[in-house]
């Protein structure tokens, strides 16, 4: 095997810089999309809200009309 090859400061800085602007852009990218998230989150909990207690309405309904004295 060849002995490691020392790397190049300017090739070193550009890999740390660019490790570094990801983040910094990763950072940016979810503190824009966290608020957009939250409001989905709470959107999709109002319709299951909505859609469960149309089911139960549903099922109360089709009792009452299953209740009848040919059982």
């Amino acid at each position: 095997m060849a002995p490691p090859v020392a790397v190049s400061p300017l090739i070193k800085t550009a890999r740390w810089s660019a490790l570094l602007l990801g983040m910094l852009y990763g950072k940016q990218r979810f503190d824009y999309l966290k608020p957009i998230a939250e409001e989905e989150r709470r959107v999709e909990e109002a319709e299951k809200k909505l859609r469960e207690e149309q089911e139960r309405i549903y099922k109360q309904l089709s009792e009452a009309n299953s209740d009848t004295i040919l059982k």
